[in-house]
Formats: structure tokens, C-alpha cells, sequence
């Protein structure tokens, strides 16, 4: 499946096979493309937590208004980043580019983020956005369903995980063998409704 059909065949899957495995290869296929996902001053600051573990599954899915996609698709990633990626050796982001490069961008990482918890919370949203977007597009031109999660006790499941104080848990996606047909789109606006030239009013 090609990245436009993809984006036109995704759906949010909420029924999934339970018996069924995702093949190791696949799952670090996939997750190892969420990886090549796009993030500010490249300094990837996701972190993709495989929730493998049948009780914490159940744990998470009581956390989640026991929604059934937490314990029966095939993988449950949750979606954090770590908020002081920014500050944590960040010459390393930018080890493979030229001199000049690396002289400006560095000191810049540290200009652009330090003191401001706003732009760090904001862009760590941001860029788990666009990754879990990659997850799911990936996951239907692999062959599979998915379906992002906001619906669940924020705290209660970074504790489960033992979640860093200097994280944030941003979604979570379920992946995995749908077995029923997600509704019909319940709603699409227009794209007069959504696309606006040049300016609002």
C-alpha cells in the first residue's frame, strides 16, 4: 500500500483479534520508522513504550475505561518524551553534520529551549503527534489497523510505568488485527469549511 492510500484507508479500529502476535521484525520495523519521524533541532525527544506485559495491559486498560483495543490489539505503544532531551549532550544530534553546522545549531538548541517549560511541553507534543501519525499510517501500509488513544488517566497510567518526573505521556496508539469494520466517517467538513487563503474574516 502506497503512503496516499494509506492515508485515505486509515481508520480509527477499536475491535481487534487478541490471539493475534505481531512478528518481532515487525513491531522494530515499526517502530524504528516512527523513529525517522521529523523532530525541532532533530533532537527525536520521543520515547516509545511497548506495554508487553499481559497484567500491565489489564492494569492500563482499567486506567483507560476499559476500553478493549488497550489489551487486545497486538501492541500497545505509549507515546512519552523526555522534556530535557534538549539538554542531555546535544551535540549528539547533530554528531554527523558539517563543522559549520554543528557550531551554529548546538549552542542554539540550548538558546531556543532552557527557561521556557512552554516550548519544551509544546514541542513535545508536537513532535509525538507526527510520530504516532507514522505509527499508524506505517501500521495500514503493513497491513495492520491502529487507533489513537487520549481516553485514559494520564497519571495513573505513568505511574504503572514508572514514568521519569522529567516525562510526559503524550497518547497512546494500539496496533494490531482489526476484526470489525470501523463506522462509516460520521462527518467530514468541507474542505471550504477548513481551508482558508491568506487569512481569517
Amino acid at each position: 500500500m502506497d503512503a496516499l492510500q494509506a492515508i485515505e484507508a486509515r481508520r480509527a479500529v477499536k475491535h481487534y483479534d487478541p490471539n493475534h502476535r505481531m512478528p518481532e521484525g515487525e513491531i522494530r520495523r515499526l517502530l524504528s520508522l516512527a523513529m525517522l519521524s521529523p523532530t525541532a533541532f532533530n533532537i527525536q525527544h520521543w520515547r516509545f513504550v511497548l506495554a508487553r506485559d499481559p497484567e500491565l495491559r489489564r492494569q492500563i486498560r482499567a486506567a483507560a475505561w476499559d476500553q478493549a483495543q488497550v489489551t487486545d490489539a497486538s501492541i500497545l505503544i505509549i507515546l512519552c518524551a523526555d522534556l530535557k532531551a534538549w539538554e542531555r549532550d546535544p551535540a549528539r544530534y547533530w554528531q554527523n553534520a558539517p563543522q559549520p553546522v554543528r557550531d551554529y545549531l548546538v549552542p542554539a538548541i540550548g538558546r531556543y529551549y532552557a527557561g521556557n517549560d512552554t516550548i519544551q511541553r509544546d514541542e513535545i507534543m508536537r513532535s509525538c503527534g507526527i510520530a504516532a501519525q507514522t505509527i499508524m499510517l506505517a501500521s495500514k501500509a503493513m497491513g495492520y489497523d491502529s487507533c489513537p488513544m487520549d481516553g485514559f488517566d494520564f497519571n495513573a497510567v505513568g505511574q504503572l510505568i514508572q514514568l521519569p518526573p522529567d516525562h510526559k505521556i503524550t497518547m497512546m496508539v494500539a496496533v494490531g488485527k482489526g476484526i470489525k469494520e470501523p463506522w462509516p466517517r460520521a462527518g467530514q467538513l468541507s474542505y471550504e469549511d477548513v481551508v482558508i487563503t491568506d487569512r481569517f474574516g
